[in-house]
C-alpha cells in the first residue's frame, strides 16, 4: 500500500457546502504530496466490495465548485457498519484501493460508520471526518454549526417569511413542517429569525412518546390565543423530528402511510406528510365548534439540501476541509497517533475530537446535539411566541376573550388545555 493515497467520500442527505469543503480537502491534500480518488455514492460500493465507482480528481475538478449546491460525488445512505460482513468488505475494498487516508462527510450516520472502520485494525487507514448536516445535531464544541445548516437556515427562512405574507395577505394560517430527524435546531433557528407566530420542537416536550393531540393542542392554543389578541392568521413551524417521538402505528394510521425505516434505522419521516395531518386534525377540531377552518400546509426541507451556499458556508467549509487534510498528513492540528476523529473549529482554531470522545459507550453511534430548551437561544425564542400560557386562564380578561373564541365554559377551556402544560418541558412558564 502506497502512502500517499486519499480518498474523499459524502454520505447521508446533501448539504449546502459539501462541494466546499470536497474542493478544499482536493486542494489541499494534491498540495500536500497525496494522490486523491473521488468515491461516489457513499459507502454504497465498497459495502458490496466493488471498486470502480470512482473517479482520480484534480485541481482543475475542484477549483470552481466551491459556491456550487450539492456533491460531485453525489451521495446516499449506505450503512457499511450494518453488519461485520459489510464492514469487512467495506476495509477490503479501501485496501485495494490502496488508500492510506480518507476523508468522509457527513452527518452522524456517516460519522459514525467511519468511526467503526477508523476502529478497525484491519483498515490501516487514517480518517477525518467533516460534519455535515442541515439538522446541526452533531456535538460540535462551542454550539458550533454544521456543515450547511447557516444556508439551509437562510432559504428556509427566506420563504417562511413568503409564507407568512401569504398568510397576512388571505388571513389565514400557514403550518410549516421543517426537516430534522431528532434535533428541532433548524424549525427553530427558521421560526425565530422570521418571526414566526409559533415553533415547535420535539425537545419541548418531557414525555419520551406524544401524540398528534398533544401537538395539535399546542398549534390549538395559539390560534385561539392569536384570536383573542385580535389577529386571526399565523403562521407555525414544526420540526418533523416530533414525529419520531409518536407511536409509529398512530403514524401510520393518521397519515394513512407505510411507516418504513432507512439503513441505519432510522424512521423514515420524510414519507410523513405531518404538516398535512396536523392541518386535518386541526381542522376537525375547530369544525366541532361549527366553524370551517382555511388552512395552508408546507413542508420545507428538500428545496434546502441543494441550494448554493451563503459566504458564511463557504468560508466555514473551506476551513474544516483544509483541517482535515492538515490533519491525515500529520500536521500540528492532532496528535500524530490519533487515527481518526471528527475536524472542527473551537474558539477559532482547528480542532480533531477522536471519535470516541462523542460515541455512544453503549450502541457506537455518535450522540445526537439536541436543542437545550434551558438556554438563552431558546428562552428568547419562546419568549416572543404567541402560545397559550398557563397564566392565560388565570387572568379574567383573557379567559373571557378565550371562552368566547373556543366557544366554551372556562371549567371546558381549562380541561381541555392543562394537559398541555403538563407535557411541556417549561411547563408554560415563559
Amino acid at each position: 500500500m502506497t502512502n500517499h493515497r486519499l480518498g474523499i467520500l459524502v454520505g447521508g442527505g446533501p448539504a449546502p457546502g459539501i462541494n466546499s469543503a470536497l474542493s478544499a480537502a482536493v486542494i489541499g491534500a494534491i498540495q500536500a504530496g497525496l494522490d486523491v480518488v473521488g468515491i461516489y455514492d457513499g459507502f454504497q460500493h465498497l459495502m458490496l466490495g466493488r471498486t470502480d465507482m470512482v473517479r482520480p480528481l484534480a485541481i482543475s475538478d475542484v477549483s470552481r465548485i466551491h459556491f456550487q449546491g450539492g456533491s460531485i460525488l453525489r451521495t446516499s445512505r449506505a450503512n457499511p457498519a450494518r453488519s461485520d460482513e459489510d464492514l469487512a468488505l467495506t476495509i477490503e475494498a479501501l485496501r485495494k484501493l490502496e488508500l492510506s487516508h480518507l476523508i468522509t462527510i457527513g452527518g452522524e450516520d456517516t460519522a459514525s460508520s467511519a468511526a467503526q472502520i477508523c476502529q478497525q485494525d484491519a483498515a490501516d487507514i487514517r480518517v477525518a471526518h467533516i460534519p455535515k448536516t442541515i439538522d446541526n445535531d452533531l456535538p460540535l464544541p462551542g454550539n458550533a454549526p454544521t456543515l450547511g445548516f447557516e444556508t439551509a437556515r437562510h432559504v428556509g427562512t427566506q420563504s417562511t417569511l413568503n409564507l407568512m405574507e401569504e398568510s397576512r395577505s388571505t388571513n389565514r394560517w400557514c403550518l410549516v413542517a421543517v426537516m430534522g430527524r431528532s434535533a428541532g435546531h433548524l424549525a427553530l433557528g427558521i421560526g425565530k429569525a422570521a418571526g414566526a407566530t409559533i415553533t415547535i420542537i420535539p425537545e419541548e416536550f418531557s414525555a419520551s412518546r406524544i401524540s398528534l393531540d398533544d401537538v395539535c393542542l399546542v398549534i390549538e392554543g395559539a390560534m385561539l390565543k392569536r384570536r383573542a389578541m385580535g389577529l386571526r392568521h399565523g403562521l407555525a413551524v414544526i420540526a418533523e423530528g416530533v414525529a419520531a417521538k409518536m407511536d409509529p402505528e398512530q403514524l401510520a394510521n393518521s397519515a394513512g402511510v407505510e411507516v418504513g425505516h432507512d439503513a441505519h434505522g432510522h424512521i423514515r419521516l420524510e414519507k410523513i406528510p405531518l404538516a398535512a395531518m396536523i392541518e386535518r386534525e386541526v381542522s376537525r377540531r375547530f369544525a366541532e365548534r361549527g366553524e370551517t377552518l382555511s388552512l395552508v400546509s408546507v413542508s420545507l426541507g428538500y428545496e434546502l439540501r441543494c441550494a448554493d451556499p451563503i459566504p458564511f458556508d463557504i468560508d466555514y467549509t473551506r476551513t474544516l476541509g483544509y483541517g482535515a487534510v492538515r490533519f491525515l498528513v500529520g500536521d500540528a492540528v492532532a496528535d500524530r497517533s490519533l487515527s481518526g476523529g471528527l475536524v472542527c473549529l473551537q474558539d477559532g482554531r482547528l480542532r480533531i475530537i477522536p471519535f470516541e470522545e462523542i460515541q455512544d459507550p453503549q450502541t457506537g453511534r455518535i450522540r445526537t446535539r439536541m436543542v437545550d430548551v434551558q438556554s438563552e437561544h431558546y428562552r428568547v425564542a419562546r419568549e416572543y411566541m404567541i402560545r397559550m400560557r398557563r397564566s392565560d386562564l388565570d387572568d379574567i380578561g383573557m379567559m373571557s376573550r378565550l371562552k368566547a373564541e373556543a366557544m366554551m365554559s372556562a371549567d371546558r377551556l381549562s380541561e381541555r388545555f392543562s394537559p398541555m402544560f403538563d407535557a411541556d418541558v417549561l411547563q408554560g412558564a415563559l
